[in-house]
């Protein structure tokens, strides 16, 4: 009888996990409203609207890329309007990049349209599928956290 790698924890689920998590993530990107921004600036523009003014130092952490890099980015989004400059009312050596209105509206858009994609492809699936879906979301931001 052959073994289901799934069963034993074997690497063969690792590789698995790790292809479906890109594949979704690639789609995600994808599905996003047509606009001038890439990426990269429209994740950041996310991440500033769901968790407010932060510093390059920090984008540059979460975005895992060099603060030059992250610098760019955020010119881009400033430039554009999206994003402002503001100082630090705790430190005023350092700035704070905060999305504009119009950089909230970009950002809520660019989530809704994901989420509405996103949602619709789960109410196609059984309510069993949903709740493995589900328990699987719960496991994988753990060991995400962890």
């Amino acid at each position: 009888m052959e073994t289901d790698a799934r069963d034993d924890g074997g690497d063969d689920l690792g590789a698995e996990v790790r292809a479906a998590v890109g594949l979704l993530y690639r789609r995600f990107r994808s599905e996003r409203p047509a606009g001038e921004l890439g990426d990269v600036a429209l994740e950041v523009l996310t991440y500033l609207h769901k968790r407010g003014p932060q510093t390059l130092t920090r984008l540059s952490e979460v975005g895992r890329v060099a603060p030059a890099s992250m610098s760019q980015t955020v010119n881009r989004l400033t430039a554009a309007g999206y994003a402002v400059r503001t100082p630090d009312p705790t430190d005023g050596r350092k700035v704070l990049f905060a999305p504009t209105p119009e950089g909230h509206t970009v950002a809520g858009d660019a989530m809704a349209t994901r989420n509405a994609w996103l949602d619709g492809r789960l109410r196609a699936l059984s309510a069993e599928d949903r709740a493995v879906i589900s328990r699987a979301a719960a496991l994988l931001a753990s060991i995400a956290e962890s």
